[in-house]
C-alpha cells in the first residue's frame, strides 16, 4: 500500500539567531564572552519547540496561531526549505508548497513567459504547462493582460498569476501558507474550490491561514501552534474554538488601556437574568464613568473569535458626565449555542477619538441549539441562527 501523503514530525526543534550585521559593538563583545563561557543563549530565539505530528494520506489539516508562533517556519522545515536543529522529519511523495506565491516571478518577462517559466520551477512538465494554459490564465482572471510584462501588473494580478500556476500542481502533500488573502472575494472562492477539488483527488493538505472560517470549511482537523509549541491537535471546532478563547483572553488585557472613560462593570444575561439562549431576549448593562458630558457612540460586537465582530450594535447620543447605566435590549438573540465575547468601544461623535478602546469585556455562554454544519463547497461566514417558517406548495 502507497504511503504517498504522509507527512511526519518528530520532537522538531528550529531556532533562528538575531542579525548579528546589526548588532552594537557592546553586543558583539558580549557575544563573544557568551561564546567563550558557552552559553550564547539569549542570542537565540526558539521559533519550533519539540513539535512532533503525523498527517495520514488524504487529510486536510489546519495550522493556525498568532503571528510569530511558528507556523510558516514548520512548513518550511517539512517542504526541506529549512532544516531543523533537531528532530525528524519525513514527507513521502511529491510536495507542492504554496508559501510565497511570488517567489520566482520575473517582472521582465511576460505573463505567458512567466507561467512557463514558473511552472517548470514548480516541478510542472512542459507538457503539463502547455495542457493546462488555458486554464490557468482562465483562472487568474489574466486573459487580457497574457502578454503585457508583469511589471505592469498590479500587485494583486501578480498574485493571481503566481496562485493560478501553483493550483495545477498535482502533488501528494500540498502545503499552503496564508494564500487565502489573493485577490477579491470571487477569486478567493475559486482558490477554495480548487483546494477541495485536489483534496478529492487524494491530496494531503496542511493550510495556513488567519481566515478561520475558511479553515474550518475545508479541514476536519486542526493544530493550534504559540510560541513553538504545539498546543493542541483535534477536530477543526474543538481546536479552533480554544485558538478563539486564546485570543480573546490575550486582547482582554486592554480592558485596562487608559481612556477618558472607564468602564466599571458589565453584564450579559438573558430575560430572566439566566444565560442567555438561543432566539429569546438578550440584555448587555454596561456601567461607564465619563469624566464630562459629550456626544458619544457607544459601540457593542458579538465575537467569537479575534476583534471581526459577527454583528455590530451602536448608540450615538448624549452621555451625562459621572457614572452612568448603558442597557442595550436584544428582542431575539440570533446566536447558536457556544461561547461568545462582548466588545466595547465608546468613541466621540466624530468617531476621530477613542474615548474608551475596542476590546473584549465580557465572556458568556448561550444555551440552544448547535449551528447546522454547512454544506460541502460552501465557507461558513458567521455563526448565525436564524429562525424561519417553509412552505411547499404546487407553482
Amino acid at each position: 500500500m502507497s504511503t504517498d501523503g504522509t507527512v511526519e514530525a518528530f520532537r522538531v526543534w528550529k531556532r533562528f539567531r538575531t542579525d548579528a550585521q546589526r548588532w552594537s559593538v557592546k553586543t558583539q563583545a558580549r557575544y563573544a564572552l557568551a561564546h567563550l563561557r558557552g552559553d550564547t543563549d539569549e542570542f537565540w530565539r526558539w521559533a519550533l519547540r519539540d513539535v512532533t505530528l503525523h498527517i495520514d494520506p488524504g487529510e486536510a489539516v489546519g495550522l493556525v496561531g498568532p503571528n510569530g508562533s511558528g507556523k510558516s517556519t514548520l512548513l518550511k522545515v517539512l517542504t526541506r526549505v529549512m532544516r531543523p536543529y533537531a528532530g525528524r522529519v519525513e514527507v513521502s511523495g511529491r510536495v507542492g508548497a504554496l508559501i510565497q506565491v511570488t517567489a520566482g516571478i520575473q517582472n521582465e518577462l511576460t505573463g505567458r513567459e512567466n507561467i512557463h517559466l514558473y511552472g517548470t520551477i514548480m516541478g510542472l512538465t512542459r507538457a503539463e504547462v502547455a495542457r493546462h494554459f488555458d486554464e490557468i490564465v482562465a483562472f487568474g482572471e489574466l486573459e487580457d493582460a497574457i502578454d503585457r510584462q508583469v511589471k505592469f501588473y498590479s500587485s494583486g494580478m501578480q498574485m493571481r498569476l503566481g496562485f493560478a500556476v501553483m493550483a495545477f500542481l498535482d502533488p501528494a502533500v500540498l502545503l499552503v501558507d496564508e494564500v487565502l488573502a489573493v485577490g477579491d472575494a470571487a477569486f478567493q472562492q475559486r482558490c477554495l474550490n480548487r483546494m477541495r477539488e485536489v483534496l478529492d483527488n487524494g491530496t494531503t493538505l496542511v493550510l495556513v491561514s488567519h481566515d478561520l472560517a475558511s479553515v474550518e470549511s475545508i479541514c476536519k482537523r486542526c493544530l493550534f501552534l504559540h510560541d513553538g509549541v504545539l498546543q493542541a491537535d483535534g477536530p477543526a471546532r474543538e481546536v479552533l474554538g480554544a485558538y478563539r478563547t486564546w485570543i480573546e483572553t490575550m486582547a482582554e488585557a486592554l480592558r485596562n488601556t487608559p481612556g477618558l472613560l472607564r468602564l466599571l462593570k458589565v453584564g450579559v444575561e438573558g430575560i430572566e437574568g439566566d444565560s442567555p439562549r438561543t432566539e429569546e431576549p438578550l440584555q448587555v448593562r454596561l456601567v461607564l464613568d465619563n469624566p464630562r458630558a459629550q456626544e458619544t457612540s457607544i459601540f457593542l460586537g458579538i465575537s467569537e473569535g479575534p476583534a471581526t465582530p459577527i454583528f455590530v450594535l451602536r448608540r450615538t447620543g448624549q452621555l451625562p458626565a459621572g457614572q452612568q447605566e448603558v442597557r442595550c435590549n436584544l428582542a431575539h438573540l440570533p446566536l447558536p449555542e457556544g461561547a461568545f465575547w462582548l466588545w466595547v468601544g465608546v468613541f466621540d461623535k466624530g468617531r476621530r477619538n477613542g474615548l474608551l478602546p475596542w476590546h473584549p469585556a465580557a465572556r458568556f455562554d448561550v444555551v440552544g441549539p448547535k449551528l447546522m454544519p454547512a454544506p460541502a463547497g460552501v465557507v461558513r461566514l458567521s455563526p448565525v441562527h436564524v429562525e424561519a417558517e417553509w412552505d411547499v406548495g404546487a407553482a
